[in-house]
């Protein structure tokens, strides 16, 4: 990938503020193209991905929609819409609540943890080639990235 300057082909920045701006967003599609070629051959996106880490933390208790959607690491997708994919797929059950009929339970279906149990792997191997950081060096990264967000 090597140094931003080059990626998109650019001398100078204004500063390293808005230089550290286009940096981060230009990293953050480099690292979804990656996310969407390893997810493509099992017919999953990363949104649908996060949903079912969401389901399976839930170790087997069934979780609502919205509670879903707060911890989505996208906060702009569309949890409802994510989940009847999954539905029609297999990898999630919804049923209505029994005690506000408004609300839907979504749980994670065996076969659901099936599929995350084989990308497991792959996805750990992916993240530690795409990084490209010693672990010190991803350590420091990570003290940095939650120190940007305050």
């Amino acid at each position: 990938m090597g140094k931003i300057e080059d990626a998109i082909q650019q001398k100078e920045f204004k500063d390293p503020f808005n230089k550290a701006v286009v940096n981060l967003l230009y990293t953050h599609s480099y690292l979804v193209t990656s996310q969407n070629s390893l997810f493509k051959p099992y017919d999953i996106s990363p949104e649908q991905y996060n949903v079912l880490r969401i389901l399976r933390g839930q170790n087997g208790k069934p979780t609502t929609v919205s509670s879903i959607q707060d911890r989505m690491l996208n906060k702009m997708s569309n949890a409802s819409r994510l989940v009847e994919k999954l539905k029609l797929k297999g990898w999630v059950k919804r049923t209505e609540c029994p005690s506000d009929r408004r609300q839907v339970d979504v749980l994670i279906t065996d076969e659901g943890l099936e599929l995350l149990k084989t990308l497991e792997k792959l996805v750990e191997e992916s993240n530690i080639r795409v990084v490209n950081l010693e672990v010190e060096e991803a350590i420091q990264l990570n003290e940095l990235l939650d120190k940007l967000r305050g």
